[in-house]
């Protein structure tokens, strides 16, 4: 427990700074792209960031898991396995990838360059997972709450530099903000496959014991690919996701351009300030699957009970008074940081989602290291269709509009996390309210 509460605080501060640097860097696109550019970003990112995930192939979350469940002496094996794979990946991703970018619809209203950028980045994304899933596995967080802040940073550093002394297009600078995103993740890239060679020649010189290559694939399968249809589910909602509100607030008498300003407002402003405390969520998200996983393998039953108690504490000790600041001070922070009014509304009725989704990342990795990756897929399914019905019921009316869409979002929000919950204490044997139902931690 106190490795996990050490490398727990040390991810919340980095990633802290992290969030604070990201909160500029949202800063500056806001001023920089405009209400029109910042919903033209905001519309595409999440397309983008669904080809960067299928790059990684959930190679964080499997490697992790796979370190953390096995002795030392067999890492040396199962990561040279690992890169193996990683490398045939790599090489079939980015053939398919260089034949459909190009002819994939949503690139067509931004800049030709763009699809070549995220091009370049899938081997990037690839060689940095396996990094940061054997610096995860290994606990050790420092390194990975290091490479968080500097890929902000980074960012950050490359915006200033380039807005202050050119100017550009409105097409050319969204092209801009994507490749100083690129530029961040190359860094980031540099920094840990130097500490991950170094690691690397130290378990080298470790005697190690040997895993047969089909062994080293099919766990890292068993994890990766299941959670990587859990994310691409993710993403692909995410990325209809602008389309579907613009689509339902359109039909309720808005103008195309006012939709894409309004949900530009509401995805670049609102969901900026309200996602800024979820930095711990995502702290505790990348630290809890090793642990997780190292427990449940050692069926260690009354750790995982009092691993959540804490979680949930910790989550309400920090989300409740967050949530309440954004509620009575929404029109103060939205006016301060991006001078826009309009935003506050979004702010204040987005609240509740905000809430449930500090609590909702942590259970998902609860049943990620549980194994019950199949079970979040479905609670994500079940939970996606309330929130893309409503979304559109409620959206296309003219009383309600952007109004209606938060509705559904906060709903979805909270469904996902219910059945998250309930599904984890069942796995684990205590009730709803947290009470222990086994006697015997060892079961």
């Amino acid at each position: 427990m106190n490795t996990f509460l050490k490398g727990m605080s040390i991810l919340v501060v980095a990633t802290f700074l992290g969030e604070v640097v990201e909160f500029l860097v949202n800063m500056i696109l806001a001023r920089e792209l405009g209400e029109s550019g910042m919903g033209h970003y905001m519309t595409i990112l999440p397309t983008i960031f669904l080809i960067m995930m299928l790059a990684s192939f959930e190679l964080p979350v499997s490697i992790s898991k796979m370190i953390a469940e096995r002795d030392e002496s067999y890492h040396r094996s199962m990561i040279k396995h690992a890169i193996r794979l990683a490398v045939v990946f790599t090489a079939v991703l980015l053939i398919a990838a260089a034949i459909v970018l190009p002819i994939i619809p949503v690139f067509k209203d931004y800049h030709p360059l763009l699809k070549w950028v995220v091009l370049s980045l899938i081997p990037v994304m690839t060689i940095s997972a396996i990094a940061r899933g054997f610096f995860m596995g290994k606990q050790d967080m420092g390194k990975i709450a290091i490479s968080h802040f500097i890929r902000r940073a980074v960012q950050l550093l490359l915006l200033s530099a380039v807005f202050q002394f050119f100017e550009f297009g409105s097409e050319t600078a969204l092209l801009v903000a994507f490749c100083t995103l690129a530029g961040s993740e190359l860094v980031v890239f540099l920094y840990l496959l130097h500490y991950f060679i170094m690691s690397y020649q130290k378990i080298k010189s470790v005697p190690g014991k040997h895993v047969s290559g089909r062994e080293v694939r099919k766990s890292l399968v068993e994890v990766s690919v299941p959670t990587t249809g859990l994310r691409i589910f993710h993403s692909l909602t995410h990325a209809v996701q602008p389309f579907l509100i613009k689509f339902a607030i359109v039909g309720a008498g808005l103008s195309s351009e006012m939709a894409t300003e309004q949900f530009g407002m509401m995805a670049g402003i609102a969901m900026t300030i309200g996602f800024f405390p979820a930095f711990i969520a995502h702290s505790f998200l990348i630290i809890l699957i090793p642990t997780v996983s190292k427990a449940y393998a050692e069926k260690e039953f009354f750790k995982l009970q009092k691993l959540l108690q804490q979680v949930m504490l910790l989550t309400l000790l920090y989300g409740l008074p967050a949530v309440t600041a954004f509620y009575f001070l929404a029109e103060p922070l939205t006016m301060t940081f991006f001078h826009s009014k309009q935003a506050a509304v979004f702010l204040q009725l987005l609240a509740p989602y905000f809430l449930f989704h500090y609590f909702t990342i942590p259970m998902q990795a609860y049943l990620i290291g549980l194994g019950l990756v199949k079970d979040a897929f479905i609670h994500s399914v079940y939970a996606t269709i309330v929130t893309f019905s409503l979304i559109y019921l409620l959206g296309s009316r003219p009383e309600w509009r952007m109004e209606g869409v938060i509705v559904g979002m906060n709903t979805g929000s909270m469904v996902i996390l219910l059945l998250h919950y309930l599904t984890i204490c069942k796995k684990i044997g205590i009730t709803w309210l947290a009470k222990s139902t086994i006697k015997d931690s060892r079961i």
